[in-house]
């Protein structure tokens, strides 16, 4: 079970840490400004997961996701008329990670032995809020908060695990099926422009 988390982990920090690092290049940033960028977006949500369980965050007792998200830079180089000139890359990779650290989340809490309630919360933490550090740090307002579903689908992906859980399948099945729930509504929500009603400050009735 380790193992597999540790797998998961490491794909999300791959995707989340192009992500930033994208965002970092749309602002100009340098190569250092970039690496802390993705590394803030790929280790953020599951630092702060990893403290409220009272665990050594993850990349503190592993390199490899530090050495991770200098490969994604590497790649971000390399490749960057691929990963930059398509807007809906930074899109693609974004997603993934959204996905694979919600599942992560979940499993490393109730590893822990947490209640499933809480796993969702810890899954939904570890996949936005990494996404939260790295909107701060390119000082744009977090994606979470002003357009389409985004932390509900980790919500929803929690409750898919908590299905699977039910109907009695295996961890592995269970995981997959999390993981695509999140991708798929995130897909369907930027698709179709689906978000959460915005909050009403009274201001066009009073001019009415």
């Amino acid at each position: 079970m380790i193992t597999f988390v540790s797998v998961i982990e490491f794909l999300g920090t791959l995707a989340f840490a192009i992500s930033g690092i994208r965002w970092a290049a749309y602002k100009k940033f340098d190569w250092f400004g970039g690496y802390v960028v993705g590394l803030a977006t790929a280790i953020g949500g599951g630092t702060i997961r990893d403290v409220m369980l009272g665990v050594p965050p993850f990349w503190m007792t592993n390199s490899i996701y530090i050495i991770c998200t200098g490969a994604a830079l590497a790649i971000a180089i390399r490749f960057k008329k691929v990963l930059f000139h398509f807007s809906n890359t930074w899109f693609l990779f974004d997603t993934l990670g959204l996905g694979l650290f919600t599942v992560a989340g979940i499993e490393k809490t109730l590893n822990a032995g947490y209640p499933l309630w809480v796993a969702i919360i810890m899954g939904t933490i570890t996949g936005a809020a990494g996404g939260v550090m790295r909107d701060v740090f390119i000082n744009e307002v977090p994606l979470i908060f002003r357009k389409e579903i985004y932390a509900m689908a980790c919500i929803l992906g929690g409750v898919a695990y908590k299905v699977c859980q039910w109907m009695g399948c295996g961890i592995e099945v269970t995981a997959i099926v999390s993981f695509a729930t999140v991708v798929f509504i995130r897909l369907m929500a930027v698709k179709y422009h689906i978000s959460l009603p915005h909050l009403d400050n009274g201001e066009d009735e009073q001019r009415e």
